[in-house]
């Protein structure tokens, strides 16, 4: 008789879709890997674990509900904390549900922190290990809340390199390091692609991240590139009904596109403006693209990444409030993009299958 198969949840965050999309290829290796895999999120997380992997079961998880109100991240947290503690609680307490529903032996949360349970092996993908937060005082204590959050967790997987140079610069090396944390290099469902002379596009707008600082920088960046002579593309990263717009002058839309989808375009465009969240960069080193980075007004990690890599001359960086796309644009050109060789793309899959060994 066979053994049973090993069963294991992945649960993202539904944080825009960054969460989502690095977490496409750890699905992938596990079915590769003969592990039965159960999907777990809410919003439009969900909706792209449901695009990717239809024949696979998606739970809804408790949503966290987080919209920015001001530019100041840590007002904007502080504000909704009594909310983001209680879905955390009703998280765990779904998780629960579902590990003894389907008899779950494995949990790979991505910054759910919630979603563990004490009769599974339980992993944690985070990169933010070191928090940078305005006020040395508040960074400390909110980082010392962070080390009680990662307890439960028996593995900590930082998507990044173990060089402090890495993508992540210090976010994910943290002055005490964590005896539990594997630096498994970079985690993203894009492939490198092939060089190209003649581009369909002249740059890809790929659009994430929470309301209404989505819908605010899409607004923003159709003004402006309506009025250039360049060939544009807007992936609006909404994953409601499917829809595809046709060309209006130099513009096209597009609601969402799956993976592959996103890959080809990388492939047909000369450079990508997104946010600097550090799923989209992961994106971005592994297809080999430069562009332009505009993080989110007081998200203090994405600010921090723009900048750590506008002063590699990486990409060039913008933010929200002062954009000018023409002359990022044309900054773009002398930019040298990341190296997926040296962030070592895929290199989780040996940590994977050695999680999966021991469930």
């Amino acid at each position: 008789m066979s053994a049973k198969r090993k069963t294991v949840l992945v649960a993202p965050l539904n944080w825009g879709l960054g969460h989502a999309s690095r977490c496409v290829p750890v699905i992938r290796a596990l079915e590769n890997a003969d592990v039965e895999v159960f999907l777990a999120s809410d919003g439009v997380a969900m909706g792209l674990l449901q695009a990717e992997f239809p024949h696979l079961p998606c739970l809804t998880l408790p949503s966290y509900g987080i919209r920015y109100f001001s530019n100041n991240m840590v007002l904007n947290i502080a504000r909704q904390m009594p909310r983001i503690l209680y879905a955390a609680a009703a998280e765990h307490r779904a998780t629960d549900r579902i590990v003894r529903k389907y008899g779950i032996h494995g949990i790979i949360s991505d910054n759910r922190y919630g979603c563990f349970h004490r009769h599974t092996r339980n992993v944690l993908i985070t990169h933010q290990l070191n928090l940078r937060i305005p006020g040395k005082r508040l960074e400390y204590i909110t980082n010392q809340l962070l080390r009680l959050a990662l307890r439960p967790f028996d593995d900590i997987w930082v998507p990044d390199t173990d060089s402090p140079d890495g993508l992540s610069g210090a976010l994910s090396h943290p002055p005490a390091g964590l005896n539990n944390a594997h630096y498994i290099g970079i985690l993203s469902r894009a492939t490198p692609v092939p060089a190209h002379e003649d581009f369909e596009y002249d740059a890809a707008v790929i659009l994430s991240g929470p309301e209404p600082q989505r819908t605010r920088l899409e607004r923003l960046l159709l003004d402006q590139a309506s009025r250039l002579p360049h060939r544009f593309i807007f992936v609006q990263g909404i994953t409601g009904a499917r829809t595809h717009s046709p060309p209006a002058g130099n513009i096209s839309m597009v609601s969402y596109m799956t993976g592959a989808e996103l890959n080809h375009l990388h492939a047909v465009s000369r450079y990508v403006v997104c946010r600097s969240g550090y799923s989209s960069l992961m994106d971005l080193a592994a297809s080999g693209k430069r562009g332009i980075l505009i993080p989110t007004p007081g998200q203090t990690e994405q600010e921090y990444l723009a900048r750590h890599l506008s002063a590699g001359n990486c990409f060039v960086a913008q933010e929200q409030s002062h954009i000018d796309l023409a002359a990022g644009l044309q900054a773009a050109e002398k930019t040298t993009g990341l190296s997926a060789a040296a962030l070592r793309l895929n290199d989780f899959e040996r940590h994977l299958r050695e999680w999966v060994g021991r469930l």
